[in-house]
C-alpha cells in the first residue's frame, strides 16, 4: 500500500526534532506540505524546513515552512492558524507532538508550577489546537487529528505524575472530541509510542545498565525508532486509515502488555 497525502496541509507541533521531525519527513514523502511549529531551536526548523524544500524543488508552493508558537499560548496558538490560513488557506491535518516530561518527583515532592507546566503543555496545548484545527475542519467537513500519547496514559511512571496525567487525560480528550466532531467528517486518534530511541532519552539507551533494563520491559527486545513512529501516523492521518477514530493506536513493542507493570514493576 502507497500512503499518499497530495495537497493536504498539515501542521506538526514540536516538529524541529526527535519524533516530531521524524512525522515531518514521512507527511512530505507522502506529498503534504508540511508546518514545522517549534518554540526554541528555530535553525533545526530552518534546517528541516530547506532540507524538504530542496528534497521537492520543482514543488510550485513551499512544501515546508517553520512557524514559531508555544502552544499552551492561546495568543501564540491562534496567531500560528491565522498565517497557515494566510499561506495555505487552512489546515487539513494537524499532529499534536508538542510536549515536555517534566521535572521528576514523587507527588509529596512535587512543585505545583512544574506540574501545572507540565499539564499546560501536553494537554491544554493539544486543546488549543486541537480547537483551532477543528473549527476550521467542522467548517470544511474533513480532517484529522493525531494526538501524539505514550505508553504513559496506561502505565504509570514514578516521579512524572504530570506527565501520566496529561496523557491519561489526552486519551479521554481524543475520545471526545472524536465524538463531537464525527458528524462533520473529521476524525480524531491518539497514537502512543513506547521506547523511542531520540536524542530526548540518550541518557537511558547510551548507558548499558539503564538500557539493559528497560529492554526486559519490551517483549520485541529492543527501542523503537522515530521512523517507525512516523509510518503509523502517516498512516493514521491518511485515506488508508479513514473508519479509525476515537481510539489510542499503541506503537510499542508490546510494553503495555508486559506482565511486569500489572505488579508495579
Amino acid at each position: 500500500m502507497q500512503i499518499r497525502l497530495d495537497g493536504k496541509r498539515a501542521l506538526v507541533t514540536g516538529g524541529n526534532s526527535g519524533i516530531g521531525a521524524a512525522i515531518v519527513r514521512e507527511l512530505a514523502a507522502a506529498g503534504a506540505r508540511v508546518a514545522i511549529n517549534y518554540v526554541v531551536h528555530p535553525e533545526l526548523a530552518n534546517a528541516l524546513v530547506a532540507e524538504l524544500q530542496a528534497a521537492n524543488a520543482g514543488a510550485a508552493s513551499a512544501v515546508a515552512v517553520g512557524v514559531q508558537a508555544d502552544v499552551s499560548d492561546a495568543t501564540q496558538v491562534e496567531a500560528m492558524y491565522a498565517e497557515l490560513d494566510r499561506q495555505w488557506g487552512g489546515i487539513d491535518i494537524l499532529v499534536n507532538n508538542a510536549g515536555i516530561d517534566g521535572a521528576p518527583a514523587p507527588t509529596w515532592e512535587a512543585d505545583p508550577a512544574n506540574f501545572e507546566r507540565v499539564l499546560r503543555v501536553n494537554l491544554q496545548g493539544s486543546f488549543l489546537c486541537a480547537r483551532s484545527a477543528l473549527k476550521r475542519m467542522t467548517a470544511q467537513r474533513s480532517g484529522v487529528v493525531l494526538n501524539m500519547s505514550s505508553v504513559h496514559e496506561r502505565i504509570a511512571w514514578s516521579g512524572f505524575g504530570a506527565y501520566t496525567a496529561s496523557k491519561a487525560g489526552l486519551a479521554m480528550l481524543t475520545q471526545t472530541m472524536a465524538q463531537e466532531a464525527a458528524p462533520f467528517g473529521v476524525r480524531v486518534l491518539a497514537l502512543a509510542p513506547g521506547a523511542i530511541r531520540t536524542p530526548i532519552n540518550q541518557n537511558v539507551w547510551s548507558n548499558p545498565d539503564s538500557l539493559r533494563d528497560l529492554l526486559t520491559k519490551i517483549p520485541l527486545g529492543r527501542m523503537g525508532e522515530p521512523a517507525e513512529i512516523a509510518q503509523v501516523a502517516t498512516f493514521l492521518v491518511s485515506g488508508a486509515a479513514s473508519y479509525m477514530s476515537g481510539n489510542t493506536v499503541f506503537v510499542d513493542g508490546a510494553m503495555t502488555d508486559y506482565p511486569e507493570f500489572a505488579h508495579g514493576g
